[in-house]
Order: structure tokens, then C-alpha cells, then sequence
């Protein structure tokens, strides 16, 4: 029996055995390790007050919001190349690595450089330097991870990212402990990921040991080329989750600042199940599409009926127990943030199918469609954002957030029915009917 779990737990057998084992692990590695940095957060919350906790939030917002210009789109696409060119992996590995390598030097240099002038926090702009590092380390391990998602092997990416957050979350109660400071805080999130992309370099050290042999000059103009609608999706999301709080951060108060981050943090964590799924499944549909439209038509149909039926008890129990939540790991120091959870909350019945419909895009190869759900994301976020957030403050953040999801993810589905016309409601009622025959 143990040689057999160890067997699934470890080894590519079939479709959908590869499938399930790559959701097992991705789903255990990312909600033992948002468990984890919950755990950080919430302490950290409560140690350091709603101002000190904003001014640090805003500060990680504004680095996850730019360092994805550092990456362009260069992990997905390192996914999806070797999946379909095993033969062409250690190239394109070893290109993308310096490549990105290339990006982040000038990208870490320009931030530095100029953040002190994009916000009148001084405690943000004094940590800021920090904490670009933080997303400079997890760019370069998340190009451990592509590989590992390339591999179908993604119990590695899992354990990986277990140990880096353990790693954040022990750094991160010491520092805290010791110093009652965000610079604290921020320097165990920059030591936590710093080791974990050592280790992750470490395991994978086999396919990156030639890197300097198989690099190939004439791919980077291809790599770029082809990665940045990649990069959209990525840029997409990146945009929803931080530009509220960095408008927060220009229009309103550090302390709002953090009573918004309280309320969207587990809103956050709850968006890793949709992903999850999303990534477990991207190999296997990108192969798919090339020569099985219909099998992969109907993975995209029962994998978005199932995160549409995860996601309604989800909002649901999420809008009524939101005043115990928020009191619960926050305390009543953060009771403003109620009505902001609720509204975010709302998000996850918009995101949950979406996600995966936006990978299912990729896969088919028609990722330049993201160019014009981005400007839609960009503008419609910051448009609503000057016009809710100063009679709203951060009440108005959440609707605008609504709003933007909205819009931007029916262009998102509309063009997956242009592509492959699935159908979702035969699929709910096909769960719903074996849900009652249990």
C-alpha cells in the first residue's frame, strides 16, 4: 500500500492520474504555505498597528505590482515550450535565465533609484529597498517552478515553496519579536525567499548545471517576443490585487491602507484554489489543444463547472461570518475592514472560473487577446478607483475592484466561446445530479 501512494505521490502514470497528483501537490504546497505566511501576517498585523502594517503593505504592493515587468511572461512560457519541445528544454532554461537575470538588474536598480519620489509613506519608501529584493528572489525561483511544471513534477515547486514560507514565517516571528518593526518584517520576508531560491536551484541543479553552455543568444529576441502576452495575464492580476492599495496609498492614509490589506489578504488566499487547478491542468491542455480539441474542451467545461459550484459557499459563508473573521485574526483594532471583506469576498465567484478559463486561452495560443483585457484592466481599475475612493475610501477600492472583475472577465470568457464554444451548465448539473445520487 505505501509503494503504491508513493508510487501516484511521486510518478507520472496517466492523464488523469498526472492530473490529480499535480493538483495534490500544488494545492497541499500552496495552502500549507499561505497558512503559513497567513500566520506572519496576521501576528504581524497585530504587532505592528494598522498605520506601520499600511505603510508595509503598500510597500509589497507596490513591489508585487512593478517586478512583474521583470518577468514578462518568461515562466509561462518556459511551461508551455518544454512541454511541447523536451529537446529544446536546457536551451530555452539557460536563455531564460539570464535573460530575466538581465531584467531584474536594471529593473531593481530603476526602483530603487526612483520609489523614494512615488510615495509620501516614509516608512514604505525606507523598506522599499528591501522588499524589491524579496520579488527579485521568488522571479528567479519561480523559474525553478516553471521547470518543475514543465516536468510535471510538481511536488518540487511544493515542497519548495513550504520551506521558503516556513522560513519567512520562524525569520519573521524572531525579527518581529526582537525589533517591532516593518524593516523587521521585511528583512525575514527578503531572507526566507532568498533561501528557498537556493534550495530550489539546488534540487533542479541537474537541468541548470549548463547553463552557461546551452545559452543561446539568437533565442532572446524569441523568448521576449513570444513570452511578453504571457506576461499580461500575469500583469492582469497584478493590477487587481495592488493597484487599489497603492491608489490607497496616494488618496488616502497608511492606516486605511492596512484596514484594506486585513480585508484582502484571505480574499487572496482564497484565490490559490482556482490557480492551482489552473496550473495542474495547463500541460496536459496545451498538449491537447494541438491534436484533441474536444478532450480538451471538455476538461476547460467540468473544471470551471467545478470551481463555479466551490466558489458559491464560498462567498456565501464568506459575507456572513465576515465581522467574527476579521475579528478573529485581526482583533477589533481592525473591525473597519468588514465591510471591505465583504465586497472583495464577492470576487471569488468572478475570479474562480476565470482563472482557468484565462490559462485555457493560453493554451490554445491566443494570449495577444490579454493586450486588450489588460488596457481594460488598467484603466477601469484607476478610472474607478479616482472616482469611488475619496467619498468611499476603502469601501470604494472593493467596488471598484468589482467593477473592473466584471467587465474584464466577460471579454475573458467571450473570447474562450469564440475559441472553443464550451459549455458550463450541462457540466453543474452533471455534478449536482452524482452530488445527489450520493
Amino acid at each position: 500500500m505505501f509503494l503504491k501512494i508513493k508510487s501516484w505521490l511521486f510518478h507520472n502514470q496517466t492523464i488523469g492520474q498526472t492530473i490529480a497528483k499535480n493538483a495534490f501537490w500544488l494545492f497541499s504546497g500552496q495552502l500549507v504555505s499561505r497558512l503559513l505566511r497567513a500566520a506572519i501576517v496576521i501576528y504581524a498585523a497585530r504587532v505592528l498597528g494598522a498605520a506601520s502594517w499600511g505603510a508595509f503593505s503598500y510597500a509589497l504592493g507596490v513591489a508585487a505590482f512593478l517586478t512583474i515587468f521583470s518577468d514578462i511572461g518568461i515562466n509561462a512560457l518556459i511551461t508551455k515550450e518544454t512541454t511541447r519541445n523536451p529537446q529544446l528544454k536546457d536551451q530555452y532554461i539557460s536563455t531564460a535565465f539570464f535573460t530575466k537575470l538581465g531584467l531584474l538588474t536594471i529593473f531593481v536598480a530603476g526602483v530603487i533609484l526612483f520609489f523614494p519620489y512615488l510615495t509620501n509613506i516614509e516608512e514604505a519608501a525606507r523598506i522599499m529597498p528591501i522588499l524589491i529584493f524579496v520579488f527579485a528572489f521568488d522571479t528567479l525561483r519561480d523559474l525553478g517552478s516553471a521547470v518543475s511544471r514543465a516536468l510535471e513534477q510538481m511536488q518540487i515547486e511544493s515542497l519548495v515553496n513550504i520551506f521558503t514560507n516556513l522560513a519567512i514565517v520562524i525569520l519573521g516571528f524572531i525579527f518581529l519579536a526582537t525589533y517591532k518593526s516593518s524593516t523587521a518584517l521585511a528583512l525575514a520576508y527578503a531572507g526566507g525567499s532568498g533561501l528557498g531560491l537556493i534550495v530550489i536551484f539546488y534540487t533542479l541543479r541537474e537541468h541548470f548545471r549548463n547553463l552557461l553552455s546551452k545559452f543561446n543568444k539568437s533565442l532572446i529576441k524569441q523568448i521576449l517576443s513570444t513570452a511578453w502576452p504571457f506576461g499580461l495575464m500575469g500583469l492582469m492580476g497584478a493590477i487587481m490585487l495592488n493597484t487599489d492599495i497603492i491608489m490607497l496609498g496616494w488618496l488616502s492614509s497608511a492606516s486605511e491602507v492596512g484596514y484594506y490589506a486585513a480585508a484582502q489578504k484571505p480574499v487572496q488566499l482564497l484565490y490559490v484554489l482556482p490557480a492551482l487547478l489552473a496550473t495542474s491542468i495547463f500541460p496536459v491542455l496545451a498538449r491537447m489543444t494541438q491534436n484533441n480539441r474536444d478532450g480538451a474542451k471538455k476538461i476547460l467545461e467540468r473544471s470551471v463547472a467545478l470551481a463555479i459550484l466551490v466558489a458559491i459557499p464560498v462567498v456565501i459563508t464568506g459575507v456572513i461570518l465576515a465581522n467574527p473573521i476579521i475579528s478573529i485574526l485581526y482583533g477589533s483594532e481592525y473591525l473597519p475592514a468588514i465591510t471591505t471583506f465583504q465586497i472583495l469576498i464577492i470576487t471569488v465567484l468572478i475570479v474562480y472560473p476565470s482563472s482557468l478559463i484565462g490559462n485555457a486561452i493560453f493554451a490554445y495560443d491566443q494570449q495577444k487577446s490579454f493586450v486588450g483585457f489588460v488596457i481594460v484592466a488598467t484603466l477601469g481599475n484607476v478610472l474607478f478607483n479616482i472616482l469611488l475612493i475619496p467619498p468611499l475610501g476603502i469601501v470604494g477600492a472593493a467596488i471598484s475592484t468589482i467593477f473592473t472583475q466584471l467587465i474584464t472577465n466577460f471579454l475573458i470568457w467571450r473570447k474562450m466561446k469564440q475559441i472553443n464554444n464550451f459549455q458550463i451548465w450541462p457540466e453543474i448539473k452533471n455534478y449536482l445530479r452524482f452530488s445527489k445520487a450520493d
